[in-house]
């Protein structure tokens, strides 16, 4: 049976330690990691121990854990199920979570591509060089006639002022 082999896509894969966990037993974990995913035609990018942090939750009766991220490529989908099998069965692990990164850096491509494309199809309005800037008018008297016609409209809008009455 001949596996077909997909495009190279990224992962994060973190894990939690238990807290009381040697840092021996940290690194062969990651070596672990490391191996696995060189023998199923992975790549290792970079591998970060953040140390021990408080949990958000209480997880497997401990409020800690030892924190190590791990950023991994790879062509083949056995190699993700190989490295979590491996880190569910492990004592020293409390909790894991693999996320592919490559979807998401596909959406902000097309996102960044339907942009630029539309941007294109819409031709930028330059800014005037020099465009004269209007003259404030200046104010202007209204004839006798108009003021008083306003007058009453104006009373009309606004409503009736509340006079106190007598009891």
């Amino acid at each position: 049976m001949e596996e077909q082999l997909m495009q190279e896509r990224l992962y994060d894969l973190i894990f939690i330690c238990r807290p009381a966990t040697p840092e021996e037993d940290i690194d062969k974990l990651i070596s672990m990691v490391e191996q696995v995913t060189a023998e199923r035609g992975g790549k290792v990018d970079k591998v970060e121990k953040w140390g021990t942090r408080k949990l958000a939750y209480r997880v497997s009766k401990h409020r800690e854990g030892s924190y190590v991220l791990v950023i991994l490529r790879g062509t083949r989908t056995d190699m993700i199920h190989e490295l979590e099998r491996r880190l569910k069965v492990s004592d020293a692990v409390i909790k894991y979570q693999t996320v592919r990164l490559d979807e998401q850096v596909k959406r902000q491509q097309k996102l960044s591509q339907r942009r630029d494309k539309k941007n294109a199809r819409r031709p930028r309005r330059a800014a005037p060089a020099s465009s004269p800037v209007p003259a404030p008018r200046p104010a202007t008297e209204e004839p006798a006639s108009a003021a008083p016609a306003q007058a009453p409209a104006q009373a009309a809008a606004q409503p009736p002022a509340h006079s106190p009455t007598q009891s």
